[in-house]
């Protein structure tokens, strides 16, 4: 929940000039609701892609304060990001809900970023694996792997300055890969981008972007800052 329309504006102009080139990276980004109209005409003719950062599962109707996949698709979104750790902690989402709500992108032309990821004291017991396997078979429950990213972010360390290691990170997405391979088969699992999120910066992009199973980054803080931004689309491997 950060910046103002003039504020989301000022970001992306100082973006665009050092990413302009950038044809190896999708690049894209999820202002709060009331900035996307102004940036969906921002970034026509750019490359740059447009998220929501979240939706309700019904095409209308009396759910008073939510928005739908139609008006995001509307506005111009390309992309939703769904079941983010805070919508989970602190709004109430649960794998049904976000299940609801990945089928209901998808059925209206959106593409669906899916947030996973354990809690500390789920790490701490050792569970990270059952979490995030509950997360992904009731998240994905009777989808198919087309249209879909999946977004691992440790809550313990969204926000919090504290990352993953490149180890942890990647151990991580090694199991992430290997359940859609067992659910989806080899050639739909490896087609799945798989991003890292968690205290992403410029200061640890390289070395994430190094693992074999991290495809890209969910980034919160060093993406509202233009130099930050796009240093990190521009990783050095």
């Amino acid at each position: 929940m950060h910046l103002t329309v003039p504020e989301a504006r000022e970001l992306v102009d100082g973006i665009l000039p050092q990413i302009s080139g950038k044809t190896d990276v999708e690049v894209i980004v999820a202002p709060v609701f009331t900035a996307l109209g102004a940036m969906a005409d921002r970034l026509k003719g750019t490359n740059i892609r447009l998220a929501a950062q979240n939706m309700h599962w019904e095409a209308k109707g009396a759910f008073t304060g939510e928005v739908s996949p139609v008006m995001l698709k509307d506005v111009g979104c390309e992309y939703v990001i769904l079941g983010h750790s805070e919508r989970r902690q602190f709004f109430g989402d649960t794998d049904e809900t976000v299940n609801r709500k990945v089928k209901s992108a998808l059925a209206h032309g959106l593409k669906v970023i899916l947030c996973i990821g354990e809690s500390l004291e789920e790490r701490n017991t050792g569970v990270t694996f059952k979490v995030l396997e509950r997360q992904l078979s009731g998240g994905l429950k009777d989808v198919s792997l087309e249209n879909i990213t999946i977004a691992y972010e440790p809550i313990w360390a969204i926000g919090t300055g504290v990352t993953a290691t490149d180890e942890q990170a990647n151990e991580a997405h090694e199991f992430v890969r290997s359940w859609l391979r067992l659910n989806y088969g080899a050639d739909e699992a490896n087609a799945v981008r798989i991003l890292y999120g968690g205290s992403v910066k410029p200061e640890n992009v390289d070395g994430l972007m190094a693992q074999p199973e991290i495809d890209g980054a969910l980034v919160g803080g060093a993406s509202m800052k233009a130099d930050s931004f796009a240093r990190l689309v521009n990783f050095k491997k």
